[in-house]
């Protein structure tokens, strides 16, 4: 299996969202964006119509709403390939679930760091994507990743095997090897593309990367 490398946006307005997605358009087919209600995770990020991404390009939404059946419909409506929730937030996954597959769309469970994957493991059959979480909840700016975690990625993989699974969190050329040999198969980086001189010839060195250690 490829890794992705899936440049993150996490955008409080619609100027900083413009700014974020068009550093990364020039060169990323996949992008994992951040939406946040300011209840589940401490900070508003940018109102759920207001989000948009170029056309060819494929889009993971990351839900960090308590509730995100409140505003499934209008996630829905966007027709991104990917909806990841939190698995600690409120309301029925197997609903959300039977909504949206209904769509042709994939669902995704993430996990705080200190959430047992015992919590997901009657919900893994029904689930296309699981994201180990190792960033700062609904905050913009760098994270350190927590190689610990990786301990849940194999313990996932163990439970079912084609699973994909995502890492977010401090993804940087010192621990992408660490990463994609623990298991994870798209890595979504946020400052290290975001706030690098050049997006792009961050986004390619961590391909080439990869791409290195999956030969």
């Amino acid at each position: 299996m490829n890794t992705d490398i899936c440049p993150t946006i996490t955008a409080g307005n619609p100027h900083d969202y413009r700014a974020q997605m068009e550093r990364i358009a020039p060169f990323t087919k996949r992008v994992h964006i951040d939406l946040s209600d300011g209840v589940f995770a401490p900070s508003k990020l940018l109102d759920i119509n207001e989000i948009w991404w170029p056309g060819g390009m494929l889009a993971d939404l990351h839900i960090m709403y308590q509730n995100p059946l409140d505003i499934l419909r209008s996630v829905i409506a966007l027709r991104p390939q990917l909806i990841i929730v939190q698995a600690e937030a409120d309301g029925s996954y197997m609903d959300l679930v039977k909504t949206v597959k209904a769509h042709g769309i994939e669902v995704g469970l993430a996990l705080l760091p200190q959430t047992d994957i015992e919590v997901i493991k009657g919900a893994l059959s029904e689930t296309d994507h699981v994201l180990v979480f190792s960033g700062n909840l609904g905050f913009q700016g760098g994270s350190e990743a927590d190689l610990a975690l990786l301990s849940k990625v194999s313990a996932i993989r163990a439970l079912k095997p084609t699973i994909e699974i995502g890492w977010d969190g401090g993804v940087n050329l010192s621990n992408a090897k660490a990463l994609v040999d623990g298991g994870v198969d798209v890595l979504n980086v946020g400052s290290f593309i975001q706030e690098a001189d050049n997006p792009g010839t961050s986004y390619w060195s961590l391909k080439n990367m990869v791409m290195g250690i999956r030969q």
